[in-house]
């Protein structure tokens, strides 16, 4: 099982995250009672990962790893054939002693497009919402953030995140916790709060940029990427069932009504940085992830299209300022 003391520690320290103790313990405790049916499978080849301090790592143009004296091709393999019970591999690419983590997602064209526009993530504590497998909090890392809080429920996403830190060599700057945003108290706590890919997924949009909203110190800033559709400020597309074959999909505004719907809540300086048209490079079926992907998922007679109908994955980032004084 997993051991959060290290976190628990480390929050007990912070006057601002210390009364998330208050309920924490037994939300983890509850999440690890929770049966999952590959998760024994998984954490004994978690254990056999190698845990040490590479000699280089770079987390500001990649997640990579290696040492001056590069591992034996015996070692190699096995840490590959590891590494692989873990698929399918989503969020990345991660580099390893040479073993090159292909993922579906090309999770670093994400981070090139996010980057220019934030806040310096420098010192900075952040909050990372459905954070996956934690890529893009090794990026903020590499930019400098003192602490990186991620929250997704997925069991394999932990494993993955524990995986690559372990060959990192534990890096307590950064923790993932198996929780959806919901559960989290009203921290009022990080400096910029990250919401990349979450919001479709909300029955209730408001509410979920409300929680976010309630992450953040006053001042502090959002980070919102969502699926967006073309369109006025009123604009908003809501699919009858699946959209992209993607199931528990919701609401899909323009970015102009996301816009409108984050300064509703109380944000202020909302911008709207960069929209862009999902490609079959940035999204695709690889050698560590053999599902489908977004070339089975668009309309093979119209790409500009699902296989439903609807328009093909568009996606913006939207950076908000948080109003709310203390």
């Amino acid at each position: 099982m997993f051991n959060f003391a290290n976190f628990y520690k480390l929050i007990a320290q912070d006057a601002d995250l210390q009364p998330w103790l208050n309920i924490l313990p037994q939300q983890l405790t509850d999440w690890q009672n929770a049966e999952h049916g590959d998760f024994e499978r998984w954490l004994k080849a978690l254990k056999k990962i190698p845990e040490g301090t590479p000699d280089n790592i770079d987390l500001k143009t990649s997640v990579s790893l290696s040492n001056e004296q590069p591992i034996s091709d015996g070692e190699r393999k096995k840490l590959d054939n590891l590494l692989r019970t873990f698929h399918p591999w989503r969020k990345g690419p991660y580099t390893a002693h040479n073993i090159h983590i292909d993922t579906e997602w090309r999770s670093d064209w994400k981070w090139d497009r996010v980057l220019p526009h934030i806040s310096p993530l420098k010192h900075r504590s952040v909050l990372d919402v459905g954070c996956g497998n934690g890529y893009h909090m090794w990026r903020m890392l590499g930019e400098g953030a003192r602490l990186c809080v991620g929250v997704d429920p997925s069991h394999l996403f932990l494993v993955q995140f524990e995986a690559i830190r372990k060959l990192m060599g534990n890096d307590q700057r950064v923790h993932l916790l198996p929780l959806g945003i919901e559960q989290l108290p009203e921290l009022k706590a990080f400096d910029t709060v990250f919401s990349m890919g979450v919001l479709y997924h909300r029955r209730s949009p408001l509410d979920h940029i409300l929680q976010l909203k309630n992450q953040l110190v006053a001042g502090g800033e959002l980070v919102l990427e969502t699926l967006v559709i073309d369109g006025d400020e009123n604009a908003v597309l809501v699919p009858t069932d699946r959209y992209a074959q993607m199931r528990n999909v919701y609401f899909f505004p323009s970015a102009k009504a996301l816009k409108k719907w984050l300064e509703k809540c109380g944000f202020e300086d909302v911008r709207i940085v960069d929209e862009n048209v999902t490609t079959t490079g940035e999204q695709r079926t690889t050698d560590w992830m053999k599902h489908n992907s977004l070339p089975d998922y668009l309309d093979p007679k119209d790409p500009t299209k699902t296989v439903e109908g609807y328009p093909a994955p568009r996606r913006a980032i939207l950076i908000a300022k948080n109003a709310t004084q203390s």
